[in-house]
């Protein structure tokens, strides 16, 4: 029982970066915008996370951070795929080889030891802990875990019930005829990767000041990638979303269990090969739709 506790807190642990910035990834797919720069936006919060947690000895601050420098990363991405309309794919490509590029460089010129970094707590629901196998699954996780959860909700309700996301919608689907309609679309456009520029900044800190205190060089390790293959495989559907996301943060964290027995250069893999699988079933199921 025990295993199999730890395999559903692992799997929760290891979902949350990825469904936080999928969540921000569905917004930009509504709004017709194919954001790979996610990887990009997520390791940059993560650094600037750790940055200022460890300047400020806040991890409210470093959360601050995280989003801002996120941010950052969505206006560059805004600059040129909304306003000077380059294309979106090599826009995010620089995006990414630029966040890694700079997170490298500063990380190795600035010392943040790991001792004098804040990180975010976690919360214990009073009453929930007695009770047995529950409490354990559902009480006692980092404050993003629960965050999380509750973005689901928020996206849904924004993307499905609100004009807000009948107009973003509208801009993925017909740029042309929402502007008619005297909506700005480069404007829903631009609202769209700042939420994600958001959400993505809280990925980065829960890497960094949730899953382990301090940041490292490349610490995304490709979670923005799996992020896109899950909005990709679900076609934005927030609620497709969490699903998928604890799909593949289960494999993470089976990967992390199978480490007694196997080198963890290949349970490194699991959730890798298991994102390539999910794309392959995705691409045979769309062919046999346009082949019907």
């Amino acid at each position: 029982m025990k295993i199999i506790i730890g395999l559903i807190n692992g799997m929760l642990t290891s979902a949350t970066p990825i469904l936080l910035a999928a969540l921000g990834g569905s917004v930009t797919y509504y709004a017709g915008i194919f954001n790979i720069a996610m990887e990009g936006m997520m390791l940059g919060g993560a650094f600037f996370a750790a940055l200022g947690s460890y300047y400020f000895q806040s991890w409210v601050v470093g959360i601050l951070f995280a989003i801002l420098g996120a941010l950052v990363m969505a206006l560059i991405f805004i600059l040129f795929a909304v306003v000077l309309k380059m294309d979106e794919f090599i826009t995010g490509i620089g995006l990414n080889l630029l966040s890694l590029g700079l997170t490298t460089y500063l990380v190795r010129q600035i010392d943040m030891p790991v001792t004098e970094i804040v990180p975010i707590p976690r919360i214990h629901i009073p009453g929930l802990e007695q009770v047995p196998v529950v409490g354990e699954i559902l009480s006692g996780h980092n404050l993003v875990v629960y965050l999380t959860l509750l973005a689901v909700i928020i996206i849904h309700y924004l993307v499905f019930k609100t004009r807000y996301g009948l107009r973003l919608r509208a801009s993925g689907y017909n740029r042309t005829c929402l502007d008619t309609s005297g909506v700005s679309a480069n404007r829903i456009r631009v609202s769209s990767l700042l939420i994600c520029g958001v959400l993505c900044g809280l990925a980065g800190a829960f890497l960094s000041l949730g899953v382990v205190e301090g940041f490292t060089q490349g610490m995304s390790a490709g979670k923005g990638w799996i992020s896109l293959a899950a909005v990709i495989l679900v076609s934005g559907s927030p609620v497709g979303i969490a699903f998928i996301s604890l799909i593949f943060g289960f494999t993470d964290g089976l990967g992390l269990f199978l480490q007694q027995d196997l080198p963890p250069q290949f349970t490194a893999m699991v959730p890798y090969i298991a994102t390539l699988v999910a794309l392959f079933v995705y691409s045979m199921r769309l062919k046999k739709k346009f082949n019907a």
